[in-house]
């Protein structure tokens, strides 16, 4: 395969600690630099959570903005992609950094079960979420922890909530929702295409020990690729993963091994059909 493989790096999410591995960084400047690292490692999506001084998650639009501008300057034409999950807040404050315009930012567009709870999605927070992407020209990442979550997608597409072509990740793993299961994954890139067409651009996510088969089923079937802190502390069983760059780097030698150039910032731009920086 010839065709370029983008990298997302998820670099924090809402809830891994430095008990969990030293490594994940917290405070906004952490995050800048294990984001710089892992951009020069190959990633060029950076997928982007916040948290507070105790180091919970947060929605705080102040600190959205904060990491934003570090990031424009250390990483430059990085597509900055923004969480609007509901672990970092509740409601419309999910969606309170959006006015900030990051090039993208997750759109989860149907609720499921979650380790130990409900992770809820209304539709008319759905709606709301969608709404304001529009509004600021943000592109949704829809992500998909549910087959029915893509029929969604599909369907907000065709009546004008979701604008341009759609980009959907599947996300596998999650204790309670979708299993790693090759089948259903195969199943998933059928109905994407189906869906929305041959050509279209996908990405899939798996949590723990799950990432490195998971992003090697991506990388192997011509999607793309997601790693990083936020799903997965470890390199293997025994061995903590150093940095988000070493989880990146494994994702590189993986499109090596299927023949795929690891896109650039401009190729993963074009790829997603985003502006220049």
């Amino acid at each position: 395969m010839t065709n370029p493989c983008i990298i997302c790096v998820a670099i924090t999410g809402s809830l891994p600690t430095k008990e969990n591995n030293p490594a994940v960084p917290v405070s906004i400047s952490e995050q800048i630099e294990s984001t710089q690292e892992a951009f020069e490692a190959g990633a060029t999506i950076a997928h982007c959570h916040v948290r507070d001084d105790k180091g919970k998650p947060t929605s705080d639009p102040a600190r959205f903005a904060a990491l934003k501008e570090g990031l424009e300057k250390h990483c430059p034409g990085m597509i900055l992609q923004f969480s609007t999950g509901g672990r970092s807040g509740a409601g419309q404050a999910r969606g309170g950094m959006l006015s900030l315009r990051p090039d993208m930012a997750s759109l989860s567009v149907g609720s499921n079960n979650f380790p130990t709870r409900v992770y809820e999605n209304p539709p008319d927070l759905v709606d709301w979420l969608a709404s304001e992407m529009v509004a600021h020209g943000v592109k949704p990442e829809i992500e998909a922890f549910d087959l029915s979550h893509i029929f969604q997608a599909a369907k907000m597409h065709q009546d004008g909530r979701i604008k341009n072509r759609p980009y959907v990740q599947f996300v596998m793993g999650v204790k309670n929702a979708m299993p790693v299961d090759r089948e259903v994954f195969d199943f998933y890139i059928r109905t994407v295409k189906r869906l929305f067409g041959e050509d279209v651009p996908w990405c899939a996510a798996g949590i723990g020990a799950n990432q490195i088969v998971v992003n090697e089923w991506a990388i192997s079937a011509g999607g793309h690729a997601r790693t990083g802190l936020e799903d997965n502390v470890r390199l293997n069983r025994d061995e903590l993963a150093p940095s988000n760059a070493a989880l990146v780097r494994r994702a590189v030698e993986l499109c090596g091994k299927y023949d795929r150039p690891v896109a650039d910032f401009r190729q993963a731009r074009q790829i997603l059909e985003l502006h220049a920086p």
